[in-house]
């Protein structure tokens, strides 16, 4: 009768080989289902439709963030006041376009919010209005006058702040009246008498001379100060850090896209809807400066040689469609444009024809206002 004995391996290193490689095997096979599975991201996005402000929302339709392993969900409010307020309940995770102000105020005193981004530098995207019949011309006008501002803590809040404390309007009644749709209802119906909104918003009533812009955020000292900020909730940076910082690695490279394909606008457009007209003159504008800066930046640009070389052009009148633009004075449009004048012309064959001969239109700015 022959005993059974227990089989020893010969080779124990091979038979650990073995197990690992049908660990990696178990573990592989299970590699698919993790992929694909997405992290979701609340957001609390101020201003529905500015272009700032829909880097979320375009990058999300474009598949940026699903690369990221993200998928957005996406609440929009009124302004920067809400947006916050939503962060700091834990409502959200992420809050898009801040106050700046807002933000740091939060955090003094102890609220539950982190600053982790910078969303825009200057404040020429919002702009104040009045009715066409109003006989405000200037911002000294606002004087003794309702200024609408969307939420408190905001960049519009901050803005409108600025404008009583620089201009010394010590009558002046800053309002909240949330975002830009029903500002203009407040300000169409006279309950108030300036108000504020952001492109594409009110370029259809300005077409048909209804409204009147008097000035921009750019008309303050937040002209080359971050007004708005990307911020999360305390909780969910400290839980969620590895979602935050691939929704951020997502966030930079949308921008890089939005600013540098076409095809981002067309995403944008496709959301939003914006104002036709505009779109045409201004993007050839921005197209032929974009050309111009590219030929004086010679080969294998920076950003930062690019801009330097641009500002070395004092004298830019895209095609004879605008009188001679000094770049030297970036940022001041009464010094980009001389006079405020233009051309008036037709396309003949290739080139632009001027209507008006050797004459540009010129175009009289009333003192205190701002056409920028």
């Amino acid at each position: 009768m022959r005993s059974h004995r227990p089989v020893r391996s010969e080779n124990p290193v091979s038979a650990r080989r073995t197990l690992v490689a049908a660990a990696l095997a178990a573990a592989a096979a299970l590699l698919p289902q993790m992929a694909s599975a997405q992290d979701s991201l609340k957001l609390a996005v101020g201003q529905r439709g500015n272009w700032a402000s829909s880097v979320a929302e375009v990058g999300q339709r474009a598949g940026i963030f699903k690369k990221h392993g993200l998928t957005l969900d996406l609440l929009y409010t009124q302004g920067s006041g809400e947006t916050q307020q939503a962060v700091i309940a834990e409502s959200v995770d992420i809050g898009i376009a801040a106050g700046t102000m807002g933000a740091m105020s939060a955090f003094a005193k102890g609220a539950p919010v982190r600053i982790i981004g910078a969303e825009t530098t200057g404040a020429s995207d919002l702009y104040w209005y009045v009715k066409a019949s109003s006989p405000i011309k200037t911002i000294k006008d606002f004087d003794g006058k309702t200024i609408a501002f969307s939420t408190v803590g905001s960049s519009t809040h901050g803005v409108v702040t600025a404008f009583v404390e620089q201009y010394g309007l010590k009558a002046a009644k800053p309002t909240q009246t949330g975002g830009p749709a029903p500002t203009l209802t407040a300000v169409m119906s006279g309950q108030v008498d300036v108000g504020w909104a952001a492109p594409p918003f009110g370029l259809d009533q300005l077409d048909r001379n209804e409204i009147r812009q008097i000035a921009t955020g750019n008309d303050t000292i937040f002209k080359g100060q971050t007004v708005r900020l990307v911020i999360a909730n305390l909780q969910a940076l400290q839980t969620r850090k590895d979602a935050i910082i691939r929704y951020m690695r997502g966030y930079r490279e949308t921008v890089d896209w939005m600013y540098s394909d076409p095809a981002a606008l067309k995403t944008y457009a496709g959301w939003t809807k914006p104002y036709p007209a505009a779109g045409m003159e201004w993007g050839w504008f921005t197209a032929d400066t974009a050309i111009e800066g590219l030929k004086v930046a010679g080969a294998n640009p920076t950003q930062q040689s690019f801009i330097t070389s641009l500002r070395k052009v004092t004298s830019f009148n895209h095609e004879g469609l605008t009188c001679p633009v000094d770049y030297s004075a970036f940022g001041n449009t009464n010094q980009q444009f001389p006079g405020n004048c233009t051309w008036m012309v037709k396309v003949k064959g290739n080139q632009f024809v001027s209507l008006t001969g050797t004459s540009p239109v010129k175009v009289a700015t009333i003192s205190g206002t701002s056409n920028s």
